[in-house]
């Protein structure tokens, strides 16, 4: 469990999730993928993110844990 709190996991995620979110814009814009697969796309993006949201605050709790 320790490597899934670890800074660089955390961090991965969320940059993961964005990079997902933005691609699912662009090939929106450009025609490459319909709506719907953009917006799955986006939402897994958004989910990424939020795991880390969620990795982040319990590796502080567990850090500070006496």
């Amino acid at each position: 469990m320790k490597w899934l709190l670890a800074r660089e996991m955390v961090v991965g995620l969320a940059v993961l999730g964005a990079v997902l979110s933005l691609l699912a814009s662009i090939l929106q814009s450009k025609r490459k993928v319909s709506e719907e697969t953009a917006k799955r796309i986006n939402l897994t993006g958004y989910f990424l993110m939020g795991i880390s949201i969620v990795l982040f605050i319990v590796s502080g709790l567990v850090s500070s844990a006496p």
